[in-house]
C-alpha cells in the first residue's frame, strides 16, 4: 500500500521546480518518480507512466 504525503509542502515545491527547470532528463524522471508517489501511485502505476 502506497504512503499518499509523505513529503512536506517545501519539498514537493522544491521538486515541482527541479522538474520544469532541470535539463538532465534522467533527474526529472526520478523527480517525477518522487511526486507520483507521493501522490499514492503504485509502482505498477508509475512504471506504466514512465515506460
Amino acid at each position: 500500500m502506497p504512503v499518499i504525503g509523505f513529503l512536506s509542502l517545501e519539498q514537493k515545491q522544491h521538486l515541482q521546480q527541479l522538474l520544469k527547470q532541470s535539463v538532465r532528463s534522467e533527474m526529472r524522471e526520478r523527480v517525477l518518480i518522487l511526486l507520483l508517489m507521493n501522490d499514492g501511485r503504485t509502482q505498477e502505476e508509475i512504471a506504466a507512466l514512465i515506460g
